[in-house]
């Protein structure tokens, strides 16, 4: 092994919590930190601009290449769960999608025992996060690392879509990151000039400019090295060796909510029966390690399109090639947008206290695949509407397979585990074919494709269910933040790994339940707010909104 490096704090994996903390931590120049990442470089141009997602993930590009194990309420299918490793992790490969979640999902957290998790302590670490294009007020910021723009996808279904919300009964909200979450809205995007903006770019970049910043990418931790209950430092390998190095102050795990368990347990922290069915001495005995993995699911409702939209036509071999090198060199043009610009929060039933189901648009054909005359031949257009469980019952855990550390976990996400599960989903996919049949849409509906117009009995949609739903990329909650009484939490209010000294978890692991929507901006926020609290700086007031 060679020598071992010293540095005051060692970050585990710079996705978008671990470039956040480590520009943070070395605002200090009297920091040493240290990043550590098992992915490489982000600068491939399909990370790069934004209509190269579709490419990334079905490629699954930058990505561990994990699925779970066969899902007994879905068909025992294996289900993908693309997770990054590239530097900005997912927010290198996710869709763009800028959504803070509902202020009652923080508020519940607060109210179980996380302590100063609260939407009004949040709220200034999401404003100092952002760079709202449209300007400050009490909720929105600007001027912070994170640049957010309103999608700009140029196609008439946009309106026809909020009209066809209106005829349904729904409200529309201009700024659903604002004073009102609810309703129909168009999506925001973390897209600067053209391109992406990950926590890569808005974090990490410019931090890498300091001397007391290094980045090591291609480094793949093995083990948390330990003095007794005390965090000392990591063993990883790169280049074929095996290297360690030594954190003075903290270690700070940020390597998600399936890579951070893993190297938890073969560190020997987790459930002492299952560490030792593979040899693994269990130095600090935490049972909720590994579990309480939930995520969003969702299935898609598709369409035929009357007419061709704007993207079907730019989706020919060579007007690609030349929306994607426009966007890349200009900033401007076709490909800076996701052709998905409407998304909707909405309650099942009025009664409740937020939405329970979140719509997810995709203005694209069925067959997104580049086509050219000759080649292959012009996919016929459509669009789909994908509603989504945002608050799902169902649990799941990760659990090791084995002591070595290139061994992929098994990942067992118990999808639909719950009635009220399946109750939602029916209701959302009902939601979904009112909204889209009504009359503003008209000009625009054509055929139903699937699941189809004579999938209407409960047994059929089920089955529809089970063969096609598919996760929204937002898994969570391994590594449980929750207070002292919580036999399940993994972390404290102060994300300190209890019974340990010097490490905390700083990532979506943590979450202990499913906020209502996309999680990478309350990732963001949650990793703004640790840093202060790593660096023993005050929390920022709570916001008085």
């Amino acid at each position: 092994m060679a020598l071992e490096q010293v540095y005051d704090y060692i970050v585990i994996g710079a996705g978008s919590a671990g470039c956040t903390i480590a520009s943070r931590l070395s605002e200090d120049p009297a920091a040493k930190v240290l990043l550590l990442e098992a992915g490489g470089s982000d600068r491939d141009p399909l990370i790069q601009v934004p209509i190269g997602w579709g490419q990334i993930l079905r490629k699954r590009l930058h990505d561990w290449g994990y699925f779970t194990e066969p899902e007994p309420n879905l068909d025992n299918r294996e289900v993908e769960c693309a997770r990054g490793k590239v530097i900005g992790g997912c927010s290198s490969v996710n869709a763009m999608a800028y959504v803070r979640c509902h202020p009652l999902d923080f508020d519940r957290w607060a109210e179980n025992g996380c302590t100063g998790w609260s939407f009004a302590d949040l709220l200034p670490y999401f404003q100092r996060q952002e760079d709202w294009e449209e300007g400050a007020d009490d909720y929105r910021g600007v001027g912070g690392p994170l640049t957010v723009t309103r999608n700009r996808y140029p196609d008439p279904m946009l309106d026809a879509f909020f009209a066809a919300g209106a005829e349904a009964g729904y409200a529309a909200t201009p700024d659903y990151n604002g004073a009102e979450p609810d309703g129909f809205c168009t999506m925001q995007s973390t897209v600067r000039r053209g391109l992406r903006c990950s926590a890569s770019v808005a974090y990490l970049r410019p931090a890498l400019r300091r001397k007391n910043l290094t980045l090591s990418a291609k480094a793949f931790v093995t083990e948390i090295t330990f003095d007794g209950s005390r965090a000392t430092g990591v063993h990883f390998t790169q280049g074929g060796k095996t290297l360690s190095a030594r954190a003075d102050s903290e270690v700070i795990l940020c390597g998600g909510v399936i890579n951070s368990p893993q190297i938890l347990m073969l560190s020997g922290v987790g459930n002492p029966d299952e560490l030792s069915e593979h040899g693994i001495d269990c130095k600090l005995p935490l049972s909720g390690v590994g579990k309480n993995l939930q995520d969003h699911m969702s299935v898609g409702i598709e369409y035929e399109r009357k007419s061709d939209g704007p993207f079907v036509n730019t989706l020919r071999y060579d007007r690609l090639l030349r929306a994607m090198a426009r966007a890349y060199i200009l900033g401007d043009g076709f490909a800076t947008a996701m052709p998905g610009p409407v998304m909707a929060f909405l309650k099942s039933d009025p009664a409740l206290a937020q939405p329970d189901i979140q719509f997810i648009t995709r203005f694209v054909p069925p067959e997104t695949q580049p086509w050219f005359p000759g080649y292959r031949p012009r996919p016929k257009d459509g669009f789909m509407c994908r509603p989504v469980i945002l608050h799902p019952e169902s649990r799941g855990y990760v659990k090791l397979k084995s002591a070595d550390p290139q061994t992929a976990v098994a990942i067992h996400q118990n999808f639909l585990s719950t009635e009220k599960d399946w109750q939602t989903f029916r209701t959302g996919i009902e939601m979904a074919r009112d909204v889209i049949g009504r009359k503003a849409l008209d000009p625009f509906r054509g055929p139903e494709i699937n699941p189809g117009p004579g999938c209407t009995s409960m047994a059929d949609i089920d089955a529809y269910i089970r063969r096609n739903a598919w996760t929204v990329h937002h898994p969570l909650g391994t590594c449980k933040m929750g207070a002292a009484n919580d036999k399940s939490a993994v972390v404290d209010p102060d994300l300190r790994v209890y019974g340990a000294e010097n490490l905390r978890v700083v990532d979506a692991s943590i979450l202990p339940d499913m906020p209502g929507g996309n999680i990478n901006a309350p990732v963001i926020a949650m990793a703004e707010r640790a840093a202060d609290l790593i660096r023993g700086k005050e929390p920022l007031p709570p916001a008085s909104t």
